[in-house]
């Protein structure tokens, strides 16, 4: 057996601009109310998401005016990439190490397109060694934050010694779209945030955590249930089922069959890290994993303070539990496109 790697730091970044959600209803009303007669009934999300505030990487009036793919792209070329490096130098920093001390990284982003990846753009800021492995990742949605933790840590555990960063960064924000008149567009629009997060994982005697198991369940037939329709004005929101009743019925049985293939079971976790989706799916999660209603409340506040920023996100929930401080094991578990789950079984650190 290859000794586990641990978890050496996390940390998390997020762009300047603030969008109150007190002041993005009224503005999503004078976009859309006129032009989408269901659209007074679906408006009530904005009061029961949970959010109260999000960052994004433009001003709210920069959503007033049309955009295409060319300046969307560039939003988020400019964003992402900012966000990159800001989250990867704080995690290099906690974990008192330089750039050119990464060997493999792992880059997670599905809301933007960008060739070469954002690993190459920030080689300049960074200052990676010329023969770091680049391991870009897209797809993933919300599951990649789980998902990039869990190849990070196979990769590191593949060669002990290097160090492996592993950066996810989504601008969810830049799909909001004038020409959507759906309740999927105006649910997104309520909901999404942008964010990024970094963690360094290496095989050590030390660190936070030790990255004891992973796994995934993909149920056939759910391609309808989240991912992105690829229009000529950007990425348009997929959610043609309802998410919580989903996760509800299904995560329970899926997240027992992944702990069961590394011989654990629910009594085994003392705390569940989940990507909080929306202040329905953390009831949702709850329930499925037969939780006190109020147990999620590290993902009430990351939902509350930022939204969500689909893969990192999770990730703000991981960090924010390490400050108040990590029991024996903790599970992290995200719902991504596919339909996916994904969990990583972290043990803390003797």
């Amino acid at each position: 057996m290859l000794p586990s790697a641990k978890l050496i730091s996390v940390a998390t970044a997020v762009p300047g601009y603030v969008l109150l959600q007190r002041d993005v209803a009224p503005a999503a009303n004078a976009i859309f109310s006129n032009r989408y007669s269901d659209y007074a009934r679906i408006a009530r999300v904005f009061e029961t998401t949970g959010i109260q505030k999000r960052h994004a990487v433009r001003p709210l009036e920069w959503f007033f005016e049309p955009h295409g793919w060319p300046e969307r792209t560039a939003a988020y070329l400019e964003g992402a990439l900012d966000l990159f490096v800001k989250a990867a130098k704080s995690a290099l920093d906690d974990a008192a190490l330089d750039a050119r001390d990464i060997d493999t990284i792992v880059t997670v982003s599905s809301t933007g397109i960008a060739t070469p990846s954002l690993e190459a753009r920030a080689f300049g800021a960074m200052g990676f060694r010329e023969n770091v492995h680049r391991v870009p990742v897209f797809g993933l949605g919300c599951a990649g934050g789980v998902t990039g933790l869990a190849i990070a840590a196979k990769l590191a555990q593949a060669r002990p010694g290097t160090n492996v960063l592993v950066v996810a960064v989504e601008l969810c924000t830049l799909s909001f779209r004038l020409d959507e008149l759906t309740k999927a567009n105006i649910v997104a629009t309520a909901l999404f945030g942008d964010g990024a997060a970094a963690c360094i994982l290496r095989v050590t005697d030390e660190g936070i955590a030790e990255v004891e198991a992973s796994g995934e369940h993909t149920w056939p037939d759910t391609l309808d249930i989240m991912g992105w329709n690829v229009d000529p004005q950007g990425f348009g929101v997929v959610f043609a089922r309802a998410i919580p009743p989903f996760a509800e019925a299904h995560m329970g049985p899926a997240i027992e069959g992944i702990l069961a293939s590394a011989g654990l079971s629910l009594s085994d976790v003392d705390r569940f890290i989940c990507h909080p989706g929306g202040k329905k799916v953390i009831v949702a999660l709850e329930r499925a994993l037969s939780l006190d209603q109020g147990s999620l409340d590290h993902e009430r506040h990351v939902l509350a303070e930022y939204g969500n920023m689909s893969a990192p996100t999770v990730l703000f929930v991981l960090a924010r539990a390490i400050e108040a401080g990590l029991p024996r094991r903790s599970l992290l578990s995200a719902l991504g496109p596919g339909f996916t789950a994904s969990c990583v079984s972290l043990k803390k650190a003797a």
